[in-house]
């Protein structure tokens, strides 16, 4: 928990922000790449996740590349001074532009999410007079054991290419000579924390870069995705995720040769330094007696406990009271669903306190919108207060 000589300093910063612990990066990002460097492993930061420019500028100091979603968070990441040949570029639906402009700005691979996409990606690229790496990404049908709004690896899902619909079209996909197919990408889901996943995920991975080999594809790399989960409901108790036991996971059950072996961390890497500081506006019973705290930040600021039912830890960082009650937490946008959690347990809470909504480093500034006209909110550095 924040302490009162912190917690009175950020009194003096108009609410809501999102405070991030620039120290608890760092400690994080260390973690990470000593555990990465020991396996040879390559990383590769989710810049979904939150593309904050000071966050991005510690990340790129730590030696990580970029995995993108979009045309735009390719020229974030360009412009925030990653090495293009660093950044790699998923997502379902990439326009022309977005693959015109990754195209010349030279970016390590394309992961191509369907059959029509690699046409396209060849049809572009042969425009420009170019050859370009591409990884195939495939839909392994894993169940994460996640949440089901974001498993990404299950045969239903909209992300990547069936197994099947590969094997049938290999002849086609060989026929592209605007494409090198150098690259398999895999990504079953997000806050995954039932860590025997990733040894199924080996096991399928296995037989896929098996049997790819066999039809000629020349792979160079195996993309594995990210997908490693935090703790949300006591962030103290764990406060940089366990990325050694993933990776030893990793390096026991894969089995890809010399193939260089590449990860896609967001959440794991930025969740836990974040947290969104908000102020009590007003105190309120319903006619049924529940007790509701209105404060000033929203769904706007954080969408995930709306979008998908998402927990975050809720602190009163400033009462002093011994007196605990239970109460709802609400914000100001005008919409039902925009309630953080329900029955929490504070101190005594007043108009004007302080409080703070746990790991929010991911998703949520990267989430943020102007709905309602809302401005949207400020950061603040720990190394600056």
């Amino acid at each position: 928990m924040l302490s009162r000589q912190v917690a009175a300093k950020l009194a003096a910063y108009e609410t809501p922000f999102y405070l991030y612990d620039v120290e608890l990066l760092h400690q994080t990002l260390e973690s990470l790449m000593t555990m990465a460097s020991r396996y040879g492993y390559k990383v590769h930061y989710a810049i979904k996740a939150n593309y904050d420019a000071r966050l991005l500028q510690i990340i790129r100091e730590h030696g990580l590349g970029i995995d993108c979603a979009s045309g735009n968070e390719v020229r974030c990441a360009i412009e925030a001074g990653f090495d293009p040949k660093t950044i790699v570029y998923a997502g379902v639906g990439k326009r022309d532009k977005e693959i015109r402009y990754a195209i010349e700005q030279g970016i390590f691979a394309i992961n191509c999410e369907s059959i029509e996409e690699l046409y396209v990606v060849n049809d572009i690229a042969a425009e420009m007079g170019k050859v370009v790496n591409v990884a195939l990404r495939v839909n392994p049908d894993i169940d994460p054991k996640t949440n089901h709004c974001i498993d990404t690896g299950q045969a239903d899902s909209k992300f990547g290419i069936s197994y099947e619909e590969i094997l049938d079209r290999v002849e086609d996909i060989k026929a592209l000579k605007s494409l090198d197919v150098v690259g398999m990408h895999i990504h079953i889901g997000s806050q995954i924390r039932e860590l025997h996943v990733f040894e199924n995920m080996c096991n399928k991975v296995n037989l896929i870069v098996k049997n790819l080999t066999a039809l000629g594809f020349e792979l160079e790399f195996v993309d594995v995705g990210g997908g490693l989960g935090v703790n949300y409901d006591m962030p103290e108790n764990e406060p940089i995720p366990n990325f050694a036991s993933v990776f030893a996971i990793i390096k026991q059950h894969l089995q890809v040769g010399k193939r260089e072996v590449h990860f896609e961390f967001g959440r794991a890497i930025v969740a836990e330094c974040g947290e969104l500081i908000t102020k009590v506006l007003f105190n309120k019973t319903t006619a049924t007696g529940r007790r509701l705290v209105i404060v000033d930040a929203s769904m706007t600021e954080l969408i995930r406990p709306a979008l998908y039912g998402s927990y975050h830890n809720i602190e009163n960082i400033t009462s002093e009271s011994e007196q605990r009650l239970k109460y709802t937490i609400v914000g100001t946008a005008c919409e039902s669903t925009d309630v953080f959690d329900e029955n929490v347990s504070l101190p005594l809470t007043k108009r004007g306190d302080l409080l703070t909504l746990k790991t929010a480093g991911a998703y949520g500034m990267s989430m943020a919108s102007h709905y309602n006209q809302h401005d949207l909110p400020a950061a603040i550095y720990s190394d600056e207060l």
